[in-house]
């Protein structure tokens, strides 16, 4: 299914290598220090799940780019229609004027949308933008000023967006005041929050959720005041963290309840990254908003804001984008969808991530330093703590356990505070799968030892 085989990392440098070290230096000299970087991956070309660096090294990336490139590296359908496109269009801009596949690709959502239709899409260049879309039609369609977020939430970086995450102080230190209005509330982390162990999940969900009519609506935050709840279905930054159906259920029948906007952030866990074109649709629960990105363009840059048609009611000039929906972008999300439904990439992300959770879910038991492996598809986050008791967090550890990782040829990235992610491409083989979870393990076993 890859589009390129590889049966193993291959590594012929020391990391970084000669060109690496070279790139490194200007990239000192040139760039933001407010980038994150985990290790000195300087990538040069992609190809199905196999990245290889300006040095030669050809590295398993089981990071897809931050989720990012769902049908995997330079998929040549992919590739084949932003050429075409881009040799017939490529701006004009959906805000002032009209083009064809900006309603071909809101057609094709539509039809794959998470809640019953009609449909109305925006199109922005980010998932931080398809946040901010449904921030504004929120509060515009409600006509109330509030919103509830939940802890360890990740929405972006923009403003709004911002603040509604609450995932690490970094994002925000320095940056206030925020946008007000928003309240943030317990994510209901089964792993760290449910004493009594999973037998209790279910009540302690439950409970995460409940919270809002027992605690909030009767005390400072008046349910009448309230435009939206923003929650992710699988926290992503957060830590990969899976919210219990019973949750996501009783969220729905308070948004009910009291006239609130349900909004499902699906930015790093839609397009099929969990097995079914979105997360949410592993609970029935049915969304009012959805916002996407990342994977539906398997690369190229796309923010997506699906909502039912009668909520955004909006008037022209309430919000618009430059270039959000420009036809090269348009072209590689139809394309995407189509290799995605031809290929069968749903099933093959449900079963290769089932054969991955299978292997893994003896580590906790196996290895000291793993506290839990938990997950939905190719969207799985193994937690590394330093006490099984405590579940104290090892974010050094799991920092070195990921760097070694990338010195054996493989890529993941950390979430959480001491989460390791993987989320490779949604072609990936069983057999890559293999590969990359001996080199997790092997590393795992490396930092526990002390080597």
């Amino acid at each position: 299914m890859s589009t390129q085989t590889l049966i193993a990392p291959k590594i012929v440098t020391a990391l970084p290598g000669p060109n690496a070290k070279r790139v490194l230096a200007g990239d000192s000299k040139y760039i933001s220090p407010s980038y994150t970087r985990s290790y000195p991956l300087v990538a040069k070309q992609g190809r199905g799940s196999v990245v290889t660096d300006v040095d030669g090294n050809e590295f398993f990336d089981f990071s897809a780019g931050i989720a990012v490139t769902s049908t995997g590296h330079c998929h040549p359908d992919v590739v084949s229609a932003i050429q075409k496109q881009a040799a017939e269009l490529m701006h004009m801009s959906g805000t002032d004027f009209y083009y064809e596949n900006m309603v071909t690709l809101a057609e094709r959502l539509s039809k794959i949308a998470p809640m019953p239709g009609p449909h109305k899409i925006y199109y922005g260049n980010s998932g931080a933008e398809a946040i901010e879309c449904a921030l504004k039609l929120a509060r515009y369609h409600t006509k109330r000023q509030n919103v509830i977020a939940f802890y360890g939430a990740f929405h972006g970086r923009t403003m709004g967006a911002l603040s509604l995450t609450a995932s690490k102080p970094q994002q925000k230190r320095r940056f206030g005041p925020l946008v007000p209005g928003v309240t943030h509330i317990r994510y209901p982390d089964v792993y760290r929050g449910c004493e009594g162990g999973p037998q209790n999940a279910e009540a302690f969900a439950l409970g995460c959720a409940s919270f809002i009519e027992d605690k909030l609506f009767k005390t400072t935050l008046a349910p009448e005041e309230v435009a939206a709840i923003f929650v992710e279905p699988v926290q992503g930054e957060g830590g990969y963290v899976v919210a219990p159906t019973v949750f996501m259920q009783e969220l729905r029948r308070i948004c009910d309840r009291h006239g609130i906007l349900l909004v499902v952030d699906e930015v790093q866990s839609g397009i099929g990254r969990t097995g079914k074109w979105w997360a949410i649709e592993h609970t029935g629960v049915h969304p009012d908003i959805v916002c996407s990105a990342k994977g539906i363009a398997s690369g190229m840059p796309l923010g997506v804001t699906i909502s039912k048609a009668e909520i955004m009611d909006w008037v022209p000039g309430s919000h618009a984008s430059t270039f959000g929906g420009n036809p090269v972008c348009n072209a590689a999300a139809l394309a995407t969808l189509d290799v995605i439904e031809r290929d069968g990439l749903l099933h093959n992300a449900e079963d290769v991530g089932n054969h991955m959770l299978k292997r893994m879910s003896a580590w906790p038991s196996k290895h000291k330093l793993v506290g839990d492996v938990r997950g939905r598809g190719l969207m799985i986050g193994v937690e590394i703590i330093k006490d099984k008791k405590t579940k104290e967090y090892a974010a050094a550890e799991r920092d070195r356990i990921i760097q070694a990782a990338f010195e054996h040829g493989v890529l993941f990235l950390g979430c959480g505070p001491s989460t390791i992610r993987i989320a490779p491409p949604l072609i990936v083989t069983k057999e890559e799968a293999d590969v990359a979870m001996d080199v997790l393990e092997e590393s795992i076993s490396m930092v526990s030892s002390g080597a």
